[in-house]
């Protein structure tokens, strides 16, 4: 059972979400805050394991709750869920290390993939974060005979985990795929983050696009 905190300012949407996703198979809300510094407090004496948290909340807000979350709980997952859509917001997101990013404007029933592929694959991106990532500059269109040149040499191997896992396919998908075991991804995804000196699997996908070794369209 995947154990969810919710961070929203708002009652209703705090029990609105509680009801939605206490309907989902696998998953439970374990706890609820409404700002940072109360989830500081709650996760002193409770355990989570995916995080769903606001942006715009009083007393501590949610980029610094969540730079603050990934520093003291690193197993914690953040799934940031906001209304906001600007590129200065998305920078932001990047930034703090988030895992990923699902809008307010979403199917509501879209949350039950985005929490299950956050806690399979590390990060989600919403559609919506797609053509914002493309607008702020982060995420480049390239043509494939585009060669940069070289930060990190990856193996092929390396390569075909990032690319599948563009796919928000699960470590144990990853596996069928490449004839591997689920334990030799996860040796590959350390290895890869730790040469990108990513904070998750988010900034490696960052990093994979201004290398060129993917497009926008790998994520579709």
């Amino acid at each position: 059972m995947l154990k969810i905190g919710l961070v929203d300012d708002h009652k209703l949407v705090r029990k609105s979400l509680r009801v939605l996703i206490d309907s989902f198979d696998g998953v439970a809300v374990a706890l609820e805050a409404e700002n940072g510094l109360e989830l500081l407090e709650s996760l002193k004496c409770n355990e989570i394991d995916i995080l769903l948290l606001d942006l715009q909340m009083p007393v501590l807000n949610g980029y610094e709750t969540c730079k603050r979350v990934r520093s003291l709980y690193p197993d914690i997952k953040v799934l940031i869920i906001s209304h906001l859509n600007t590129k200065e917001a998305l920078l932001k997101i990047v930034e703090i290390g988030a895992h990923g990013y699902f809008s307010k404007n979403s199917d509501p029933y879209s949350l039950e993939k985005a929490i299950h592929t956050v806690n399979d694959s590390d990060f989600y991106f919403d559609e919506e974060l797609n053509s914002l990532a493309e607008e702020a500059g982060i995420l480049k269109r390239r043509p494939r005979c585009y060669e940069p040149e070289p930060l990190v040499n990856f193996s092929e191997r390396e390569i075909d985990v990032i690319r599948l896992a563009c796919k928000q396919f699960s470590s144990n998908q990853i596996a069928d795929k490449l004839c591997i075991t689920a334990r030799t991804v996860e040796s590959h995804r350390r290895r890869i983050m730790e040469r990108t000196n990513s904070k998750n699997f988010i900034g490696v996908i960052l990093f994979a696009f201004k290398q060129g070794l993917i497009g926008v369209e790998d994520l579709i």
